[in-house]
């Protein structure tokens, strides 16, 4: 135990000291307009350090906290966290469904009633089947959104029991009922048309997404969205995710040039 708390009193400067030299490569921009996060590894992290399902998740939604804040303070405009996908609602048990609702909704709860989305002007809201969520925990959304919905300085989007096909397949089924209602025509559905029909017909497309624990998939994650995105794949499990890790990923960013297909 000694020697690892000596051994991080000195990797701490170190660590500093790199974090400063990747803040000066990065500081001048361009930054990403719009960052998806995919915060996975809660619970391999938990059972390699010998802890709990409500360890992994408490320790992810302290880490999601401090990486919104780190964001904001950056000045990225657009974050989309995954927070929880379609299959993640009905394959997990109970026992871990409800860990992660609480932990959610204590999230939700930290930011109606503190400072940071106020600060910032950060409009949150949802996107998913979100009548999944229990009732209590819809009901803070629900009154998170309504108290942030006229901010158009930042946007915070919550993907949660959310899966990019589903997303797809529920806005065609629309464009379905309103082509068979005569209020659309064939010829009339283009990529503007079909965006209307998302979740959220104003969510931007994603310039960059990262992903934490290894993982080197994008998991369903925003699928009509993520088409020209930049991907950044980091060792990392969620708990253990730093400033530099961040840093290193907005760097591979801003090194690459994007063709958007042509």
């Amino acid at each position: 135990m000694l020697k690892e708390k000596v051994g991080k009193i000195i990797l701490y400067p170190v660590y500093k000291f790199y974090e400063k030299i990747l803040w000066n490569e990065i500081k001048k921009g361009p930054f990403p307009q719009h960052v998806g996060i995919i915060p996975d590894g809660n619970r391999r992290w938990a059972r390699a350090n010998n802890l709990s399902i409500n360890d992994a998740y408490y320790n992810g939604y302290r880490k999601l906290k401090q990486v919104l804040l780190w964001l904001l303070e950056m000045g990225i405009k657009n974050i989309t966290v995954f927070v929880l996908s379609t299959e993640n609602c009905d394959k997990r048990s109970n026992l871990e469904l409800n860990t992660i609702f609480n932990y959610i909704k204590a999230g939700l709860e930290e930011l109606l009633y503190g400072e940071i989305i106020y600060k910032y002007e950060v409009k949150v809201s949802a996107i998913g089947l979100i009548y999944k969520l229990p009732p209590d925990l819809l009901d803070v959304l629900n009154q998170l959104s309504k108290r942030t919905e006229n901010f158009n300085k930042r946007k915070l989007t919550l993907a949660i029991c959310y899966g990019g096909r589903q997303e797809i397949i529920d806005a065609t089924k629309k464009i379905i009922a309103d082509y068979e209602k005569g209020k659309i025509k064939l010829d009339d559905i283009n990529e503007n048309i079909f965006r209307q029909y998302l979740y959220d017909k104003e969510l931007e497309d994603i310039d960059l997404v990262i992903r934490s624990s290894g993982e080197i998939r994008i998991s369903n994650f925003l699928l009509w969205h993520i088409a020209y995105s930049e991907l950044f794949f980091v060792d990392t499990y969620w708990p253990d995710f730093r400033k530099i890790d961040l840093w290193r990923a907005i760097r591979s960013y801003q090194k690459r040039k994007r063709n958007f297909g042509a």
